[in-house]
């Protein structure tokens, strides 16, 4: 087992939080960005996969415990303030975003109006009951 030190590194913002950003291992997409607090970034080190903590929810989440699309761990990055994680992830089933998509950043400011430039790969009622993760 790991020395907890590293986890006493971060900056964590007043409410023990860091922002991760979820970038594809092998292109460097951005997929999404989530939230993680200390217990949320150690269980993913140890699992092997991304787990958030969920803002609304106030609880953990684990990527993919409804969607089934997990994001494999490979690599953690902390950038030079200390304040930011990069997760490199491999993203089960190619859809990171809620909304059916590869990546949460689906949309371009094209003459003042947000376009919609990637396709919606499965539609977000097949994935999740409700149709919001």
């Amino acid at each position: 087992m790991m020395s907890e030190q590293w986890l006493a590194e971060i900056n964590w913002d007043e409410h023990g939080l860091i922002p991760a950003i979820a970038q594809d291992y092998q292109t460097g997409r951005v997929l999404m960005v989530a939230w993680m607090n200390a217990e949320s970034l150690q269980l993913s080190v140890q699992e092997g996969r991304a787990i958030y903590w969920s803002r609304s929810r106030k609880k953990l989440w684990r990527k993919g415990e409804e969607s089934g699309h997990v994001q494999k761990l490979h690599e953690v990055r902390l950038d030079c303030d200390a304040d930011v994680i990069i997760l490199q992830v491999e993203q089960l089933g190619g859809i990171a975003c809620h909304t059916g998509r590869h990546s949460c950043f689906y949309r371009v400011l094209q003459n003042g109006q947000w376009i919609s430039v990637d396709p919606v790969l499965k539609d977000p009622h097949e994935i999740y009951q409700g149709g919001k993760a």
